[in-house]
């Protein structure tokens, strides 16, 4: 028994040391003095030696793990260094090196003219509301005076979630202008920015998700005049004071009398083309009076109170700030167009 522990002392010291890494001196641990290892087996074989023999072999076992543990933890450590030293050396930082230029992000330009009209009317008075957009058809269309039987409530111009057309994706923003009306004191002034939907078909101008400006004004005294100068405000803010604006008779459900706005076609400056259709103009809003159903059925007395009401597409007011001449290009996330802005 002797002899086979010292060999297993010099087999094993010799492994130790030619073990190159944290892993394969691990199993050589395990291998000599784990629960059966090989140290361990030797071991069991005591009960067949003599009385005289047992305590001379057992303090040389003793002996022998004590050197074995001794050489694995000081080979662990040497391996530990070793490792870090590679480490460091890989991860220097040269620092003559010219550095890495940092790419940085751009906001969109839909949010940048969202912004920029946002501080706009802030600076009007105008404070920001926002609502849902998934929205009842009583908000979206009862309550502003759109009536059933309305074009607008269509199946082949709105999405409905239900077969009774009770929920919606909105199809503007108004529906804030009412919860707005029903909750918050008078006066009234108020914008709210936000995503619709409409089942508009893709073209240079039209898209089936865009976003709105939606205005609301109610207070005492409120005329057309109030409205076409807070217009022609925004207009000029937006794109300088030459910017011509026209102004023509319309008709929607919650506004009395109303009226479309538009701006001179930033692409051939009135001579027509594809973005304009050959109009030379491009719709911008739609806006006028807010309807007197609409503010009674918020509980507004129209003999004392009225309001003008606007809605502004978003992207079309960005394709004039931008001089973008197709709205698809917002939404298709080429940043080749982006890093543009």
């Amino acid at each position: 028994m002797e002899q086979k522990l010292r060999q297993l002392r010099e087999e094993s010291l010799d492994a130790i040391r030619e073990a190159g890494a944290l892993d394969a001196l691990e199993a050589l641990r395990v291998k000599y003095l784990g629960k059966k290892g090989e140290l361990t087996a030797v071991l069991k074989q005591m009960g067949k030696l003599s009385a005289e023999e047992r305590p001379v072999m057992g303090q040389l076992a003793n002996q022998i793990r004590e050197e074995l543990t001794e050489a694995i933890e000081n080979g662990r450590k040497t391996l530990s260094e070793k490792a870090l030293e590679m480490r460091l050396a890989a991860e220097t930082t040269d620092v003559t090196m010219p550095g890495k230029a940092v790419q940085i992000g751009r906001r969109h330009p839909l949010n940048k003219v969202i912004n920029e009209a946002k501080e706009i009317f802030i600076g009007m008075g105008f404070t920001i509301a926002e609502g849902p957009e998934v929205e009842l058809s009583s908000y979206n269309f009862d309550r502003l005076n759109t009536e059933e039987g309305h074009p607008a409530r269509d199946r082949q111009d709105t999405f409905y979630f239900d077969d009774d057309d009770e929920v919606l994706l909105r199809t503007q923003t108004s529906p804030v202008q009412v919860h707005v009306m029903e909750t918050q004191p008078l006066p009234i002034r108020i914008i709210s920015p936000g995503r619709v939907y409409r089942k508009d078909e893709v073209d240079a101008t039209h898209s089936p998700m865009f976003h709105q400006i939606e205005g609301l004004v109610v207070d005492e005294g409120i005329t057309f005049a109030d409205l076409k100068g807070t217009l022609n405000e925004l207009v000029h803010r937006l794109y300088g004071p030459e910017t011509r604006t026209r102004f023509r008779p319309h008709h929607f459900p919650f506004t009395e009398p109303s009226c479309e706005v538009d701006v001179e076609c930033f692409e051939c400056r009135g001579r027509g083309c594809r973005v304009c259709k050959g109009e030379g103009w491009i719709e911008l809003l739609g806006a006028g009076m807010v309807h007197p159903k609409v503010l009674e059925g918020c509980g507004i007395d129209t003999e004392k109170y009225s309001g003008f009401a606007f809605g502004v597409g978003a992207e079309r007011m960005a394709m004039f700030r931008f001089g973008i001449n197709d709205l698809r290009l917002m939404f298709e996330n080429d940043t080749r167009f982006l890093e543009q802005f």
